[in-house]
């Protein structure tokens, strides 16, 4: 029965073995690595023969622990929250569109920019807010009676734009997983609930909503497992690496960058994502908990 049930099954395994060993290869035997972040690391010495250096790799993350936390943290949640509301609420209003060809051309016209550069989004944003030829100081602001703004040195205005920036860019992705969740609930249910003269928010709080929770929660744990992380381009990129703006665009990515650049320390910049791997995992489990005990059967694990 086993030799049967290894040639039934064969076919399977060859078809997955190039996304295990490519996972392995990627994901897994770097992860011996993670000893560079103990160690004051040298080319000479190699990873496993470079001195032990303790906890010291990971001080100088706290020299501006405060800030770069804060940033990267509320950044995270603002982008988390903003996304999953507007991707369930595009994806109900886009099946909502009967026409077939209209339906396609939504679909298509939310995941551009999802599949754009950053590089892209980043010049897109400077042709909007640049000081001299921008399009909010030379044809916006004049029409609202308003001077011109120096964007790129006015930190208090970032955090709207980089919010609002991040949200046209990634909305889609999320979209488009709800659509598809949308798309597969049975349309007997909605049958249903208009024969009992429910309205059209009933039937989206009490049937639509309920079925695609579990891509919801399943969407939500991936982003908290990566709060701790930020889009590198979005707020290196994006705000032109403008040294008036750290105040309010320095997350843990960018700041390891800038130290990275300037002591060439691989072990600090190891630390960091060290750091960053085994908050992420915590915060997973933390989020997990909370929805088994809310809702067991659409926890992960």
């Amino acid at each position: 029965m086993k030799k049967s049930n290894v040639k039934r099954w064969m076919p399977l395994y060859l078809m997955m073995a190039p996304g295990l060993i490519y996972l392995f290869i990627n994901n897994y035997m770097p992860m011996a690595g993670l000893v560079v972040a103990f160690k004051n690391y040298n080319v000479v010495d190699g990873i496993f023969n470079s001195p032990w250096a303790g906890l010291s790799n990971f001080t100088y993350l706290f020299n501006d622990a405060w800030t770069i936390t804060r940033n990267t943290i509320l950044y995270n949640l603002a982008f988390i929250i903003i996304n999953l509301v507007l991707g369930v609420t595009f994806a109900i209003f886009i099946c909502e569109i009967r026409n077939k060809r209209c339906k396609t051309i939504y679909q298509s016209a939310i995941l551009l920019p999802f599949l754009m550069s950053i590089v892209i989004v980043s010049y897109i944003t400077f042709a909007f807010f640049s000081g001299e030829n921008g399009m909010m100081n030379k044809s916006i602001l004049p029409l609202l009676g308003k001077e011109a703004v120096s964007w790129y040195t006015e930190p208090k205005y970032w955090p709207l734009i980089l919010v609002i920036v991040n949200t046209w860019k990634g909305v889609g992705y999320g979209c488009l997983i709800y659509i598809s969740s949308i798309s597969g609930i049975d349309p007997s249910f909605y049958e249903a609930a208009e024969l009992d003269g429910s309205t059209k928010w009933q039937q989206i709080r009490y049937i639509t909503i309920p079925c695609i929770m579990p891509s919801i929660i399943t969407l939500t744990l991936m982003n908290i497992g990566r709060i701790f992380y930020s889009d590198f381009g979005l707020f290196y990129q994006v705000t032109q690496n403008s040294g008036q703006l750290y105040e309010v665009t320095n997350v843990i990515d960018t700041y390891v960058y800038r130290a990275l650049l300037q002591s060439g320390n691989i072990g600090m910049a190891s630390a960091a994502g060290f750091y960053q791997s085994v908050v992420g995992f915590i915060c997973v489990l933390a989020a997990n908990t909370v929805v088994k005990k809310m809702s067991p059967e659409n926890a992960l694990f």
